[in-house]
């Protein structure tokens, strides 16, 4: 019987996920070229193809409607708080390395680490007239680690463009956004809490544990992530 396996549909990730299979010695094929959601992989008829963005597969791998993909872990983590629990993260792929992490402005000399940011937001209200303002994408990953730091006096703003430039426009105090190498946000006049890496993220292989598994089905992915180990 069938699998579905979905790699992302566009961009670097596609490039370089398509490269991480053929060196492996399995080439994906994609029939109807760019706009095609529709792909194979060759001399491997049971394992269907579809070409998702990196957010909607982490999605469909939670929700079981896909039965493995390619993605980041920050995705899975991201989607939703029970979506570690939903997969299985079957191997690093070894690129799309990011980490999602914890930036404040150069400007707070005395906030280095984590406890000393809920000394200021637990104050910042009776200061300012308003709670900490944190400027992310990641709203589901920041709330879980602020509520393990025991830190609720904060607001989320919703970041729909460049994070790092939120404490500057005056939209936000800090930010949770996600990085490569800092630079972006040094350059915004942003330093990561020495304690600020949140996530460790990178392209995973990634499993469902919520798609429907029959034994044939099962036999089927066996051999596919056998033949990747290779």
């Amino acid at each position: 019987m069938t699998i579905t396996l979905a790699v992302p549909s566009k961009g670097r990730l596609e490039e370089l996920t398509r490269d991480w299979f053929a060196r492996r010695g399995l080439t994906i094929t994609r029939p109807g070229g760019a706009r095609s959601y529709l792909g194979a992989i060759e001399g491997l008829p049971e394992v269907t193809v579809r070409f998702f963005p990196a957010s909607e597969i982490a999605r469909e791998l939670i929700r079981g409607n896909i039965d493995l993909g390619v993605t980041g872990r920050d995705l899975i983590h991201e989607t939703s708080e029970a979506g570690p629990e939903a997969v299985e993260f079957a191997r690093d792929l070894e690129f799309g390395h990011a980490d999602v992490v914890i930036a404040v402005p150069e400007a707070w000399i005395d906030v280095t680490h984590m406890h000393d940011l809920a000394d200021v937001a637990s104050d910042f209200r009776s200061r300012h007239g308003r709670w900490l303002r944190i400027a992310t994408k990641y709203i589901t990953i920041t709330r879980q680690h602020f509520a393990k730091a025991g830190i609720a006096e904060y607001r989320i703003v919703e970041s729909l463009g460049a994070t790092e430039a939120a404490p500057a426009s005056g939209v936000a105090d800090i930010v949770v956004d996600i990085t490569s190498t800092g630079s972006t946000l040094a350059a915004n006049g942003l330093r990561v809490l020495e304690d600020g890496v949140m996530l460790k993220s990178e392209a995973n292989l990634i499993v469902s544990r919520t798609a429907e598994w029959t034994e044939q089905r099962r036999e089927t992915l066996n051999t596919l992530l056998g033949q990747l180990q290779g």
